[in-house]
C-alpha cells in the first residue's frame, strides 16, 4: 500500500513575446517550449523549488488561485493531472518518505542553474515577479549557499555531464570523480554486464549511498542550486 507520493516541477518558466508584443509564460523542457494557461503556470510555480505532497500542492495552489484566478476552469486534481501527462510535473510514490523521494527523482535529469547566467537572472525575476518575494529575500537566498560534502560531490558530477539522479547515484557509488569525456560517462555507468538505462533506477534503488545522494539533490533543488528535466 503506497503510504506517500512527492511532486516536483520540471523545465525552466521562460516568458515569451508574440507578434503584437503580448507576453505569455512557457515552460521549456529538453529544449522544446510548452505553451500553459494561468491555472498550469500557477500550480508549476507552487511547485518549482518544492517537494510537495498532494495536500500541500493544493493548499499553495488555492492560495495563489485565490489572487490570479478568480474564476478557476479546472480542478486541482484535473491541473495537476494534465502537468504531469505533458510531462511539466513529476510524482514519485512509495511505502515511506525515503522511497517516494527516490521514485520521484530517480529518473530527473538535474542541472546546476549557475551553469546558466540568463537562467538564473531568469529563475530570480520569477521570484520577485510571479512569487511576490520581497527583492532582499530573493537576493538573500541566491547567495552562495554552504553546502555539504555530499551536495558538493554531486554538484561537481552534474556540472561535468547530464545525470539523472539514478546516474549519479551508481557514479558515487563507484567512487567516480572526473566525467569530462562521453566515454568516461560510459564508463562509471555502464561497466558492467548488468546495468542498462532501462534498469540503473531499479538497480540504484538499494545501493549504499542511495538514500545519500537522492536527500543531497532533494537539498540541492530546494535550495534553488538545480532544476530537473527530463530527456
Amino acid at each position: 500500500m503506497v503510504k506517500q507520493t512527492y511532486y516536483a516541477a520540471v523545465g525552466n518558466f521562460r516568458r515569451k513575446s508574440d507578434g503584437a508584443g503580448r507576453s505569455y509564460p512557457v515552460i521549456i523542457v529538453n529544449r522544446q517550449e510548452y505553451l500553459v494557461d494561468m491555472q498550469e503556470m500557477a500550480l508549476w510555480t507552487c511547485l518549482n523549488w518544492r517537494i510537495l505532497d498532494t495536500d500541500q500542492a493544493e493548499d499553495y495552489y488555492t492560495e495563489l488561485e485565490r489572487s490570479l484566478l478568480p474564476e478557476p476552469v479546472r480542478t486541482f486534481e484535473a491541473c495537476l493531472k494534465r502537468l504531469q501527462v505533458r510531462g511539466l510535473v513529476a510524482s514519485g510514490s512509495g511505502n515511506t518518505d525515503a522511497d517516494a523521494l527516490y521514485d520521484l527523482l530517480s529518473g530527473l535529469y538535474v542541472v546546476p542553474v549557475s551553469e546558466s547566467i540568463l537562467l538564473r537572472v531568469l529563475t530570480f525575476l520569477k521570484m520577485l515577479v510571479l512569487d511576490g518575494v520581497p527583492f532582499p529575500t530573493a537576493r538573500d537566498l541566491f547567495r552562495k549557499a554552504h553546502l555539504s560534502a555530499w551536495e558538493q560531490q554531486v554538484l561537481a558530477l552534474a556540472r561535468q555531464a547530464l545525470l539523472s539522479t539514478a546516474e549519479l547515484v551508481k557514479c558515487v557509488e563507484g567512487k567516480v570523480s572526473d566525467l569530462s569525456t562521453h566515454q568516461k560517462v560510459m564508463d562509471a555507468l555502464y561497466n558492467d554486464d548488468f546495468t542498462t538505462c532501462d534498469n540503473i533506477v531499479w538497480e540504484m534503488r538499494q545501493a549504499e549511498n542511495q538514500e545519500l545522494v537522492t536527500l543531497s539533490v532533494a537539498n540541492l533543488y530546494l535550495r534553488k542550486q538545480i532544476i530537473f528535466e527530463r530527456i
